[in-house]
């Protein structure tokens, strides 16, 4: 299995809408500072240039910590840049196309919504699921919510780890108690934080206690 269930406890997904005076990279290494176990890179306005030198020194900082990197949707960059791998919706390209491209050694991680595509994405090549949204989030407010019945169901249908996301901070996380996820996927719950890296702490923390029970 390329990715193990601790490299999923508190998965971090950049956002630029909450840099304020620091730089993105400065976010993110102090997020990494924090310990957060997985960083995805999130980009939808920057040119190809800008986007491409960005992932190139992000996935040097997530290297030095040791930390799995992914591009979200952008396979060209992905590849690239030398990430881990990359994150696709149910919109993307279907994940065995992913899998073609960019071959065996790397991380495919697919998002899913019920069991059915779950069980397809595992079935496709996927290494680890994004499963949500579990809260409604500003960041997708289209997105439709996965009850933790549901959620409970795809962690006990699919043998890859699984990482909810979606609306998730640190007051509202006991609701995943039971349901077998691996980890929490965030933005703003690390990124709009006065101090990102004892936020980053604060979620290890607490994820670590959901899943030892």
């Amino acid at each position: 299995m390329k990715v193990k269930s601790e490299q999923m406890t508190v998965y971090a997904v950049t956002d630029r809408a909450w840099t304020g005076e620091k730089s993105l990279m400065e976010q993110v290494k102090e997020a990494l500072e924090g310990g957060i176990t997985f960083l995805q890179l999130r980009e939808k306005k920057l040119s190809k240039e800008a986007f491409l030198q960005e992932a190139k020194e992000m996935k040097q900082l997530a290297e030095k910590y040791k930390v799995p990197f992914v591009i979200n949707d952008n396979i060209e960059i992905a590849q690239k840049s030398g990430a881990d791998g990359v994150h696709v919706g149910q919109d993307d390209m279907p994940v065995e196309e992913v899998r073609k491209i960019l071959g065996e050694d790397k991380i495919i991680g697919v998002s899913a919504h019920n069991v059915e595509e779950a069980l397809k994405a595992q079935k496709g090549g996927a290494d680890y699921l994004g499963v949500g949204a579990v809260c409604q989030t500003a960041t997708k407010s289209d997105a439709s919510v996965v009850s933790m019945e549901e959620m409970k169901k795809i962690c006990e249908s699919v043998s890859i780890p699984v990482v909810a996301i979606g609306g998730i901070h640190k007051d509202n996380l006991s609701m995943l108690e039971n349901t077998g996820v691996d980890g929490i996927a965030v933005v703003s719950a690390i990124f709009a934080a006065k101090d990102i890296k004892e936020a980053a702490r604060e979620l290890f923390a607490k994820v670590s206690k959901i899943k030892e029970k």
